[in-house]
């Protein structure tokens, strides 16, 4: 219950403020007029303010005020619970960027899948409500996207650089207290990460809501982690083994495949094991989902940066060279298992999820961990309670829990912090300190909560006047 004293506009959060998903934020012009800024799935232990948790994803907050949601991206932690939003009544327009107009359907169609249902009648007549409703939207201008008569709420997308189709949002609030500047950061990207261009700081804002998945750490660079993508990959295989590498079907996928793709060009002379040139090494993507984004990423060209562009002018195919093989079939799928867990051919799979909480990467693990010739390597983000931060954690000699059974950890563990596609602390303190207008407060978001306060610690002392919190709930801690 929110007071007669409500100040407008007022931010509401409904999820990733206990963990970095499900990720729900409200900016309210008034008691009756709202846009929610993503609507994600919770995973792991992460759960939202209304008790809303992995498994039990219905809508914990009312819906009837918001009269239309923006999304900043399609990954499933900021989307997948648009189908329980739409069950619970929400009536409005879905708004996003050209790209993720495109990106997703198809996101949605697997969330339905996962949580409704399978039949194709029941598919298609949910995807044509989405695209009913969609709107995309050019990134860098102004779109009206809420109007009460006494106020309104302007919207414009700008590049975030997280992955294709992403977006942080201004939000220009007009109302009786007057304009309000409000910056939802939705996830950011690493600078110098391939495929995209750099997100550049707004002019400025009044409030900002930031996220803070790295906010405790810098990532290495782009040349660094490359190296050690190949050194690990190097090592790894003289076993003769596989090396599973677990990714989100879009973005970090697509990431691994373009900079796959180099290791495998520049070394195309060289030998990766006594028996196998680099350029013999098969890279099997084995995920439906990813290969259908994958496509999609190809199809969007004219959003990639430049160098990207370049490859393509100059023969090389970033997201689709010889060496990659991608597996759609079910049955295919498990005959791979198979023939990798039992054979001695070296191979890097690529499968989702990314935090091993479902999906094909499971059934390579299961068949795998056991074996020592095997390795995992991490190249994202980890959530507290997924099997992936289990395997992380415990390590060689450890044990996890994949689908109610207990597994021994004897395969390789690796880690490379650098392929995450959000920005480190450093690159979040530079969105921050790269407005001309500095914020009057901001609240940190989507991280764990070592995260939050070490980027709150930081921005504290860059911009002592800023009021800085944390949300927990729609309450404020830490000021």
């Amino acid at each position: 219950m929110h007071q007669p004293n409500t100040q407008w506009p007022e931010i509401r959060h409904h999820g990733a403020v206990d963990g970095v998903t499900g990720s729900a934020h409200e900016l309210c012009l008034d008691h009756q007029h709202s846009l929610l800024v993503d609507c994600g799935l919770f995973q792991g232990r992460d759960q939202g303010p209304g008790g809303a948790n992995a498994d039990d994803l219905a809508i914990d907050f009312p819906v009837a005020q918001v009269k239309a949601l923006v999304i900043t991206h399609v990954h499933i932690d900021h989307v997948g619970r648009i189908p329980w939003l739409l069950a619970a009544g929400f009536k409005g327009s879905i708004l996003c960027s050209q790209p993720s107009a495109k990106l997703l359907p198809i996101v949605l169609e697997d969330a339905f899948k996962l949580g409704f249902s399978r039949r194709p009648d029941d598919i298609d007549r949910y995807l044509r409500v989405i695209k009913r409703r969609l709107v995309p939207l050019p990134y860098d201008q102004w779109h009206s996207a809420l109007d009460a008569g006494h106020g309104q709420i302007r919207i414009r997308l700008r590049r975030a650089g997280h992955i294709l189709g992403s977006a942080y949002v201004e939000c220009d609030v007009k109302g009786p207290p007057g304009r309000h500047r409000v910056v939802f950061s939705g996830d950011l990207g690493a600078p110098h990460a391939p495929l995209l261009p750099a997100p550049k700081p707004p002019h400025g804002c009044d409030t900002l809501v930031i996220e803070s998945t790295y906010g405790d750490r810098n990532h290495e660079n782009r040349k660094e982690r490359q190296q050690r993508l190949q050194q690990v990959l190097a090592r790894a295989l003289q076993d003769q083994g596989t090396v599973l590498i677990p990714a989100f079907s879009i973005g970090r996928t697509q990431e691994l495949l373009y900079e796959l793709e180099d290791i495998l060009h520049r070394n195309k002379q060289s030998r990766v094991h006594k028996t196998l040139p680099w350029s013999e090494l098969p890279v099997i993507l084995d995920s439906p989902l990813a290969s259908r984004f994958t496509r999609a990423y190809r199809a969007l060209r004219p959003y990639w940066e430049q160098e990207a562009l370049k490859r393509i002018t100059k023969g090389r195919k970033p997201l689709g060279f010889k060496q990659l093989l991608t597996v759609d079939d079910h049955d295919a799928h498990l005959r791979m298992v198979r023939h990798l867990a039992d054979s001695a051919r070296p191979a890097v799979v690529i499968s989702g999820s990314g935090m091993c909480t479902g999906g094909r990467i499971v059934n390579y693990l299961k068949a795998m961990l056991h074996d020592p010739r095997h390795n995992v390597l991490f190249v994202g983000y980890q959530g507290k309670g997924t099997p992936g931060r289990q395997i992380q954690r415990q390590g060689q000699g450890g044990t996890v829990t994949l689908d109610g059974d207990t597994h021994t950890i004897q395969v390789g563990i690796d880690s490379l912090g650098g392929y995450s596609a959000h920005a480190d602390q450093q690159g979040l303190i530079r969105f921050v300190t790269g407005m001309r207008k500095a914020p009057s407060a901001i609240r940190v978001v989507h991280g764990d909560d070592d995260a939050k306060r070490h980027l709150q610690g930081e921005l504290k002392r860059l911009l002592p006047q800023c009021r800085i919190v944390c949300p927990c709930g729609n309450q404020l801690a830490g000021e």
